[in-house]
């Protein structure tokens, strides 16, 4: 038997170090697939109702239904009165306290104590789940990963408001972060990561991101992701517009020369997500397939509120490349667009240095404007669960091969510079070309 000789052997083990790092690479950029979607925004209890209203141009803000707080007792148009709101506006989900313990196997005692988000998680967790034709009791002991974006803690305030001997036993888990996926994961007694993501309006879009990691190193098998939001008390909104950070019109003017800030709102997003080639062979319907994702932060920047265009520019990028797609490749980008003036400039200048040949990136050849668009001026700002609203527009514009028209553009934002900016707003319904890619910011 003849031997190899050391030069072959060398050779051998190159090429099998390659095969390994080309399929450690193949690893990381893996296709991510979304195979069920649910929701319950304002105006809409399904992706179909969402898809409608999107479609149609409407815009679902109301006055803040009398379940909530009492409004005239908070409301002044003097922005300067002490603990007053001067909006009496947001984006609401109705049937606030309906829900069906028994269902979900939770005592109407321990319901009680529930939060609102938890209940409407569990809701539309389920709903996502039968919509991708996935049986939730066959999940039990599969490696199944839950990642929520959650904030708000409207409801634990209210329960410690109360007299303490009416505390029981259920105030902790009914209303900690942590056990709004923790619960989720129990009832269909997954075992994959779960945790609970607060990162402010960015939440569920880094939900998306951590679960797409996740997947590609193979901590689980299917992902349930999304963001909830449930709006109960006044004192927030009564803070927001001592910082002036609320919209006086009670709408929502993202890119507008009117723009003035934005509509507090809530509702819940959830997505099933699995790796792509094993959706492909369990036959899955692929509602639309997740590429890569970016999560960075602003630093420092001209005040702790304030976007930083740089940091902006930096995270886009960074998507692009783990995508493995060019800037010329997107047709459409979905704007985080909370419709204030300094903050939608910040943004649209930094899509503009990266879409745009006349920005930094002066390679760009773009044969179309890239469209852009924000969900904000039909739901409002659901602040942890806004990111995952704009995916599921994003999603639903792919299935139907339109992009939606834009509300509330009248004149465009002066501070913004369009002229020189590859960037166009549809301000009706505008076919979407088929084969080119869109991005959720």
């Amino acid at each position: 038997m003849t031997e190899a000789s050391p030069t072959k052997r060398a050779l051998l083990a190159i090429q099998q170090l390659q095969a390994k790092l080309e399929a450690l690479e193949a690893e990381k950029h893996q296709p991510i697939a979304i195979v069920g979607m649910g929701c319950r925004f304002p105006g809409a209890d399904t992706p179909d109702d969402f898809w409608a209203l999107l479609h149609a141009g409407k815009d679902a803000i109301t006055e803040i239904p009398g379940d909530r707080w009492n409004l005239d007792q908070y409301y002044s148009p003097d922005p300067s009165v002490p603990g007053k709101m001067y909006t009496r506006h947001g984006g609401f989900v109705p049937h606030l306290y309906d829900f069906d313990a028994a269902f979900f196997r939770i005592a109407p005692r321990e319901a009680a104590s529930l939060d609102p988000q938890q209940r409407l998680l569990l809701e539309v967790s389920w709903e996502a789940l039968e919509q991708a034709g996935i049986a939730p009791h066959c999940l039990m002991g599969q490696a199944v990963g839950v990642f929520v974006g959650i904030c708000g803690i409207d409801y634990w305030h209210q329960l410690l408001q109360q007299d303490p001997n009416t505390i029981d036993a259920y105030l902790t888990t009914g209303n900690t972060h942590s056990t709004a996926a923790g619960r989720l994961s129990y009832l269909l007694g997954s075992t994959g990561p779960s945790m609970a993501i607060d990162a402010a309006c960015a939440s569920s879009l880094v939900a998306v991101h951590l679960a797409c990691q996740s997947l590609r190193q193979r901590e689980c098998d299917l992902a349930i992701v999304g963001g909830v939001n449930r709006i109960l008390s006044p004192e927030m909104m009564v803070n927001f517009c001592k910082a002036k950070m609320l919209s006086a019109t009670g709408r929502c003017h993202s890119f507008d020369a009117s723009a003035n800030g934005f509509v507090r709102s809530e509702g819940c997003g959830v997505v099933v997500l699995k790796r792509l080639d094993e959706a492909l062979g369990d036959r899955n319907f692929v509602q639309a397939v997740i590429l890569g994702s970016a999560t960075n932060h602003d630093g420092r920047s001209s005040g702790l509120t304030v976007p930083n265009g740089l940091a902006q520019q930096a995270v886009i990028r960074q998507a692009l490349r783990q995508s493995r797609l060019e800037p010329s490749q997107i047709s459409y980008l979905e704007a985080h667009g909370t419709g204030t003036v300094l903050g939608d400039s910040i943004e649209l200048e930094a899509l503009g240095q990266v879409f745009g040949a006349s920005g930094t990136d002066r390679a760009v050849n773009r044969p179309d404007p890239l469209w852009i668009g924000s969900v904000k001026p039909n739901i409002g700002h659901l602040e942890a669960a806004s990111g995952i609203a704009g995916l599921i527009k994003v999603v639903l514009a792919l299935q139907h091969q339109t992009l939606p028209p834009h509300l509330h553009l009248h004149q465009p934002n002066p501070q913004i510079n369009w002229a020189q900016l590859p960037l166009k707003v549809p301000t009706a319904p505008h076919p979407l070309e088929r084969g080119r890619a869109a991005l959720p910011g």
